[in-house]
């Protein structure tokens, strides 16, 4: 069996009196892509913020490859978790609406800058500045974004501002992206382009893949495994066809009555 990558145990949330995530297990391991999925206000997107630093839990722990990187009282910052390696995409588009797509990037391959505060504001680390930028625009262009490169972001179509956001978290060099509905909005054939883009960036950059998505077609087509949560608690996991049969899934989304 490949690495188990990401290894979640028992992790609960708790909002005053509202249980957002109950006691949820699960893992993703080396080269996956793994879907969570549920009815809206299940507990997903809760579990990726516990996932990367966002929210601390009220229960349970979550490692990413042995290391502890959630858990009560344990608090690590989201870059910090960036740093070791995950990265993340939001639910409703996060990118400099005002930058360049290229800027964009470049902002995210800053998080690895090596050089402190008195070397950038004195320019000493043009050396590394210029390598970033170089990394920057080649990642741009192997993507399939280098006509609109240097764009305002907040101008692009709305397909291309998804894959934006993807191409950004990838600056980051990740081996673990999560990814939170990047269907979210996209006619037909822009999901099916968009699954193409992620079965090929998962290949060529060595990724394992964690998605949200409401998108069952897309969810079916590439997950090798599926998460399923309803009211914060996991009511089924297995391959895409194992999931689509089981009769608690069936119930969760179509709200079938109790005979």
């Amino acid at each position: 069996m490949s690495e188990r990558v990401l290894v979640v145990e028992n992790v609960t949330m708790q909002f005053g009196g509202v249980i957002a995530v109950s006691d949820l297990s699960l893992y993703v391991a080396e080269g996956e892509i793994v879907a969570l999925i549920g009815p809206n206000g299940a507990g997903k997107t809760t579990a990726f913020n516990i996932f990367t630093g966002m929210h601390v839990p009220t229960g349970g722990r979550v490692s990413y490859r042995g290391r502890q990187i959630a858990g009560e009282k344990l608090k690590i910052t989201p870059d910090a978790i960036t740093a070791l390696g995950v990265a993340r995409t939001f639910q409703n588009i996060r990118l400099f609406r005002n930058l360049s797509v290229f800027e964009n990037v470049l902002i995210a391959k800053h998080l690895h800058i090596k050089s402190g505060l008195l070397a950038s504001t004195f320019m000493l680390n043009y050396k590394e500045e210029k390598r970033m930028r170089e990394e920057a625009a080649a990642l741009i262009a192997q993507l399939g974004l280098e006509d609109v490169m240097f764009d305002v972001a907040g101008s692009l179509p709305y397909g291309k501002q998804r894959i934006l956001e993807i191409v950004r978290a990838l600056a980051t060099n990740p081996k673990l992206l999560l990814l939170d509905e990047p269907a979210a909005g996209m006619n037909p054939q822009e999901t099916d382009d968009l699954g193409r883009f992620i079965v090929d960036i998962k290949g060529t950059f060595g990724l394992t893949v964690f998605m949200i998505e409401h998108h069952m077609n897309l969810v079916m087509d590439i997950s090798d495994r599926i998460y399923v949560i309803d009211f914060g608690k996991q009511i089924a996991e297995g391959t895409p066809a194992e999931v689509q049969d089981n009769p608690a899934v069936i119930k969760a989304y179509l709200g079938v009555d109790e005979e």
